[in-house]
């Protein structure tokens, strides 16, 4: 008989209330953009305007910045990783949740205590000593072992560990997206300041040339060729182009301080290397992974299925909490007026209890908690779903923009070529009185600003390609377990 009324119980104990998570299907989708991707980019023939392949499938090296080809990238990454504050604030959050996870794990097993506990007292005289000796001040010593055990019946203990292990799995992948987002941003800042140094010496450069015209109609107005308003008008042009330079080397400056920053560094210990578009290629072959494997490969998509696995889990642990709670304790000891007594015969007590407890009426409190257990699940849900569609624009729009920026490279240095022989032209034209200087300074803004838009095209282009890595998450996967 005794054998049937325990089967019942290990049963339970078997089970656990609450939705048992599954990891959420890929979505059905074939591709990131509605338009086929062309294979090719179209290319230009100036650095960084190679043509860029998309293949289908090809994996991401875990150290993806490589691909850029600049042992001054690499070394400032490495440097960022080793000394970034934000990196080590998110690597102390991952110790923080998996010990909260271990610790958490403690509630399967039983609690067992010892305690000794000396005390001396005096009783009042009338009244009989409890040592049945008639002294009324005496020494007791208690020593003892309590062990209290609570059966996870229903599984709301079990539920409540598998909260914390999704939520310290969620921490990991935070980890993975802090580390993403770290060189990312390290890769980024420097390919901006790659651009800022050609946009200032495309500047320097222009100013020169103008600084040379504005001597050449100096020379002419003393020989009273050209108007003085003429010669004005191009020191005008001058000036402005002087003003362009200040906020550009205050823009490289602050970048150089970001980049210092980012490596873990104050301002005045400034990063060594130094950047620009010439030192960095641009990578020939991109890969696009299958959008059924994004969802695993995209750490803030990891974490987001994570939370929601944890949701999941207090869907049960709420449940659980509507159900009886079993607990048995059970305590162990001696007590005598001496501690050589102690363990001695006649002087141990024993104990052993059993209860349970089953919620009747705790103002519709414990209700209330499950069903908003379960609105969380439908937010986290939501929100899982919100980042894998995220994850999707993310890289598609890293697609169009790689895309996009070949063909407006190969407009702008297209442009540059016309704008370069338009000046030319429009300079022999000034020397022979053929144009005004009006016209001079039409072609000279106009050069300028095609030298600039190249600068910034050839720049976007490095920039959109690390956005791509970083959308397609990184290549964390393949990296070493020692990194």
């Amino acid at each position: 008989m005794r054998r049937f009324l325990i089967l019942p119980v290990i049963v339970l104990a078997g089970c656990a209330v609450g939705p048992d998570f599954r990891r959420p299907d890929a979505p059905a989708v074939e591709g990131y953009t509605r338009e086929p991707l062309p294979e090719l980019t179209v290319g230009a023939a100036v650095p960084g305007g190679e043509a860029q392949r998309f293949v289908n499938g090809l994996d991401l090296p875990a150290q993806w910045w490589t691909l850029f080809r600049s042992e001054a990238l690499n070394s400032l990454v490495e440097q960022a990783l080793k000394a970034n504050p934000g990196l080590q604030a998110a690597q102390a959050a991952l110790r923080v949740a998996e010990e909260t996870y271990l610790a958490q794990r403690g509630a399967l097993f039983p609690a067992a205590e010892a305690s000794f506990q000396p005390t001396r007292q005096r009783v009042a005289d009338p009244l009989t000593s409890p040592l049945n000796s008639g002294a009324s001040v005496f020494n007791l010593h208690t020593a003892q072992l309590t062990v209290g055990y609570a059966p996870d019946v229903f599984g709301g203990v079990r539920r409540q560990v598998e909260s914390a292990q999704a939520l310290a799995e969620s921490q990991r992948f935070q980890l993975e997206a802090a580390y993403l987002t770290l060189t990312s941003n390290v890769v980024a800042a420097a390919v901006q300041e790659a651009a800022l140094r050609a946009q200032i010496a495309a500047t320097e450069e222009i100013v020169k040339l103008e600084g040379e015209q504005v001597g050449l109609m100096q020379k002419q107005l003393e020989l009273g060729a050209i108007a003085e308003s003429s010669l004005i008008a191009q020191r005008a042009a001058l000036a402005q182009a002087q003003a362009t330079l200040a906020p550009l080397r205050r823009q490289l400056a602050q970048q150089r301080n970001l980049l210092t920053a980012l490596a873990g560094r104050f301002p005045a210990d400034e990063v060594a290397e130094r950047f620009t578009l010439a030192d960095l290629r641009l990578p020939e072959e991109l890969p696009v992974s299958l959008p059924s494997k994004l969802v695993a490969q995209r750490p803030d998509v990891r974490a987001a299925e994570a939370q929601l696995h944890a949701a999941s889990a207090q869907v049960g642990v709420a449940t659980a909490n509507l159900l009886p709670q079993f607990n048995i304790t059970a305590n162990v000891g001696s007590v005598a007026t001496t501690i050589g007594s102690l363990f001695s015969s006649g002087t141990g007590f024993w104990a052993l209890a059993g209860s349970v407890t089953q919620p009747l009426f705790q103002g519709g409190a414990l209700v209330h908690r499950k069903r908003a257990a379960e609105a969380a699940y439908d937010e986290a849900a939501a929100q899982y779903r919100g980042s894998v569609i995220g994850a999707f624009q993310n890289v598609a729009d890293a697609l169009r923009a790689l895309q996009y920026d070949a063909e407006a490279l190969k407009a702008a240095l297209d442009a540059k070529l016309l704008a370069d022989d338009s000046l030319g032209i429009a300079r022999r034209q000034l020397e022979l009185g053929d144009i005004s200087t009006l016209g001079l300074l039409v072609a000279e803004q106009a050069y300028q600003q095609s030298v600039i838009a190249l600068v910034q095209a050839q720049a976007s282009r490095y920039a959109d390609t690390a956005a791509l890595f970083q959308a397609l998450g990184g290549g964390w996967w393949n990296r070493d377990a020692r990194e």
